[in-house]
């Protein structure tokens, strides 16, 4: 399985200003838990015990939050939250961490290639931290699909025609078929954020990937496209051309909390499913919206 999972987290957070300009958007807190935790949670329910947290110099709290601090553990376990106090004490122990440094916004893929040295030459996940996932299914998906076939896959969801602009989205060859039980399409090229009328299929990418270790001579390869950035999904149909690629069909539940609509979703998502304050809250929120339209 894979073991490894390299999650980028260098980016400005500008869709969340003002919080950002103090707080790294992965941090900010769903419920009591930052953002970031919850990515973690997922990787490590996949199996995974080495983080590759792709960050920038200017973010310093990202790194300190990985960092031990046993005050902070003592307070948790003062207050009864004695697994939160374990969840912390892991990393540097049971959780592997590493840290590569993006000190400029060049594109995903040029975060992903500061990865290199860390992931070595093993498959590896890449986890957008925009992007929180229901549990861990998907990732062990993608891994089993790399596993059966030496190929690296990616996660699809099926969109409306009013939203394939906002992704990336694979040209699909062939019809779907099943590798390791999963509904799966082998695909040859990617298009990022193309118009309504130029999208291949309607089938984006959504933030998570099993790759293989040969994508970074391809991410090495790159030229910045129109934006200046380096484009992770250049570098997939680069590979794809070679040998097509995996999408495996997601059916997980999702929420894009990059966004201040996604992040207040997510938030009310996990206060109503909370198991301390979860009843209150109902009752609060039910009061609180009776007659609103």
């Amino acid at each position: 399985m894979i073991t490894t999972a390299v999650i980028p987290a260098a980016g400005l957070g500008t869709r969340m200003l003002p919080a950002t300009k103090v707080v790294p958007k992965e941090l900010l807190p769903i419920d009591e838990r930052p953002a970031l935790q919850l990515i973690v949670d997922e990787a490590v329910g996949a199996g995974v015990d080495h983080l590759v947290i792709i960050t920038s110099r200017s973010k310093p709290a990202i790194e300190q939050y990985f960092a031990s601090d046993p005050m902070v553990e003592a307070s948790l376990e003062r207050q009864g939250r004695g697994s939160a106090a374990d969840q912390l004490r892991r990393y540097g122990n049971d959780i592997r961490v590493s840290f590569a440094y993006q000190d400029r916004p060049e594109g995903l893929g040029h975060a992903i290639g500061c990865a290199r040295a860390a992931v070595g030459e093993e498959p590896f996940f890449v986890m957008l931290p925009d992007e929180l996932m229901s549990n861990s299914s998907l990732l062990i998906g993608l891994a089993r699909v790399v596993e059966a076939t030496g190929i690296g896959a990616v996660a699809l969801k099926r969109m409306p025609r009013t939203e394939l602009s906002r992704y990336g989205i694979v040209a699909p060859v062939g019809e779907e078929r099943t590798v390791s039980d999963l509904v799966v399409f082998p695909f040859v090229g990617v298009v990022e954020k193309p118009a309504v009328d130029d999208a291949p299929s309607d089938l984006a990418i959504i933030g998570r990937y099993a790759l293989t270790p040969d994508i970074f001579d391809d991410l090495d390869a790159l030229t910045p496209g129109s934006t200046g950035e380096l484009q992770l999904t250049d570098a997939l149909a680069a590979q794809a051309k070679r040998k097509p690629l995996w999408g495996v069909i997601s059916e997980v539940g999702r929420i894009d909390i990059g966004n201040p609509l996604g992040w207040r979703q997510a938030v009310l998502e996990a206060a109503v499913d909370d198991p301390e304050h979860g009843a209150a809250f109902r009752r609060w929120l039910s009061a609180r919206t009776a007659g609103l339209a």
